[in-house]
């Protein structure tokens, strides 16, 4: 079950295509955002569990609500659980 979460009106920015868009205020995790925009990113559990989903962070922050198992490393996030609290930039 989602935690509800206070997120400020954010851009989502794909560095690899120059993509951009608002952050929904609806709490929405950022894979669910990215595949509303049509962005394809691998993915098998959803729950930050693998870590299929792994993306490059370049800039801004995300916070978890539920804090994943799998491995990231800095400058590594998991769309699937978490959600931006300020703009960011994706290598994507």
């Amino acid at each position: 079950m989602k935690k509800p979460i206070t997120i400020k009106k954010s851009i989502v920015k794909l560095r690899n295509t120059g993509t951009q868009f608002y952050y929904p205020e609806s709490g929405e995790y950022l894979l669910e955002v990215l595949e509303l925009h049509a962005i394809e990113v691998e993915y098998q559990c959803r729950s930050g569990y693998c870590g299929a989903c792994r993306l490059k962070l370049v800039q801004g922050n995300v916070t978890y609500c539920q804090l994943p198992l799998a491995l990231i490393n800095a400058g590594e996030i998991l769309p699937c659980c978490c959600m931006p609290i300020t703009s960011i930039e994706l290598e994507i």
